[in-house]
């Protein structure tokens, strides 16, 4: 992997070149950096037969793999993870040691937003040594909720839906200040809408998907657009590893 931009281009970059071209902004305490991750087609589609590993390719696993070893958090909608079969995040032995060296867990826990909570507690999610949270709302089915507190931290983050922003406020009162969500497209809508969103890592294959894909992004519109700033773009047999910035007013 190279980087195109900023210039001039690189070589192939190191592994701590790597985790240099992504570290994400120190985070004061009680705040949230929301950095959002997703792989699209050339022409916008976010998954291939219903998921988005499909598209990836050697490159974008990288890069997935390297976000997670920053992260404090993984956030996921519950569609894309039960799309996925989501298991605990893979933090291996050496990495480890550097992210208790940076301050942060050995491993990043999972946290699933879902207002059903629909899954089986037998699932691979919640088979880690880290507990998954599940961010929910009060009004979920209370049979559900018993029934996965015993492999999950439940947390309620609003009454009749969740909250977008009740959901970070709770991951920053833990001490998860530095979040990646992996979507899915809905997921991302609502925390960009409600201008949540500080950053966008989006990887961009060489391939046509063709008509009737999912984008990054589903709902309901927004009242405006969010503009982004390029950051840096980086390279590998053709496919492009674009990191924007959220610009925020002084």
């Amino acid at each position: 992997m190279r980087r195109l931009l900023p210039g001039p281009a690189s070589g192939p970059l190191s592994q701590d070149e790597l985790d240099a071209a992504y570290t994400p902004p120190a985070v004061p305490p009680g705040a949230v950096h929301l950095r959002m991750n997703f792989v699209s087609s050339a022409d916008g589609a976010a998954e291939i037969e219903g998921r988005s590993g499909t598209l990836g390719g050697p490159g974008d696993r990288q890069v997935f793999r390297v976000l997670r070893w920053l992260a404090d958090v993984v956030l996921v909608g519950a569609g894309t993870a039960r799309a996925e079969d989501y298991g605990p995040a893979v933090v291996p032995a050496e990495r480890r040691e550097i992210r208790v060296a940076a301050g942060l867990a050995p491993v990043p826990p999972v946290a699933v937003v879902s207002g059903s909570l629909e899954f089986d507690p037998t699932a691979r999610l919640f088979g880690g040594e880290v507990r998954p949270l599940l961010l929910t709302r009060a009004s979920a089915p209370p049979e559900r909720v018993a029934a996965l507190r015993a492999v999950a931290e439940v947390v309620t983050c609003g009454e009749d839906r969740v909250e977008p922003a009740l959901v970070l406020a709770e991951l920053a009162a833990r001490g998860l200040g530095r979040v990646l969500c992996e979507g899915g497209p809905m997921l991302h809508a609502q925390l960009a809408g409600a201008g949540l969103l500080d950053e966008l890592c989006l990887t961009v294959e060489p391939v046509l998907a063709g008509p009737g894909h999912l984008g990054i992004v589903a709902g309901a519109p927004w009242l405006a657009a969010c503009p982004l700033e390029l950051a840096h773009v980086l390279e590998e047999d053709g496919s492009l590893f674009l990191r924007y910035r959220v610009p925020r007013e002084p």
